[in-house]
């Protein structure tokens, strides 16, 4: 299994809006929306941050109550396998691609689509993976059942879950490929 980091090649891989000052952030977003207005991030509303935040909140209890091992205040976000759907988010886009046998799997937590949506009130539909997080066995468990949400629901016509969002709560191997 591998793991994928879409971004943009002039910005770099590994960049994280939550890591930085609210003023730094916005600045950022404000400068995306100019310079890149093609791309998917431009496109995010100004509140973004602020619910990305209180997302990286609620991952960082649930992590807690699953003995998951948080070493970063902020995650990396990698998703499982390729995702047609991101490697369109950028201008300029290319990806990092890591075989999850270089991670400490104690520290990755995983949602079944993205996370913001996953533990949103917007979609309450029953499916069992709202609002849950998962360890690394527990992910496969998922994936036996429905597959990687990219091969049935790459254009999101059968809901917000397109890929699987993994969580990198630690610096050890990411370093190698920033």
């Amino acid at each position: 299994m591998d793991l994928y980091h879409y971004y943009d090649r002039t910005i770099g891989p590994f960049k994280s809006l939550t890591e930085i000052s609210l003023d730094e952030a916005k600045a950022v977003l404000d400068d995306l929306k100019r310079t890149r207005p093609g791309s998917q991030p431009a496109s995010r509303n100004d509140k973004y941050i602020q619910y990305r935040r209180n997302c990286e909140a609620i991952l960082r209890k649930e992590c807690a109550k699953k003995g998951i091992i948080v070493n970063r205040e902020s995650p990396y976000y990698m998703v499982i396998e390729h995702s047609p759907w991101l490697s369109t988010w950028y201008e300029n886009s290319t990806f990092v691609k890591i075989p999850i046998e270089e991670f400490d799997l104690r520290t990755l937590s995983f949602t079944y689509g993205d996370s913001m949506p996953t533990f949103s009130d917007s979609f309450l539909d029953g499916k069992e993976y709202r609002k849950q997080l998962y360890t690394y066995e527990e992910i496969l468990d998922v994936i036996k059942k429905y597959d990687l949400p990219q091969l049935w629901n790459d254009d999101g016509s059968h809901g917000p879950e397109r890929y699987i969002e993994v969580h990198v709560w630690d610096d050890t191997v990411i370093k190698k490929y920033i």
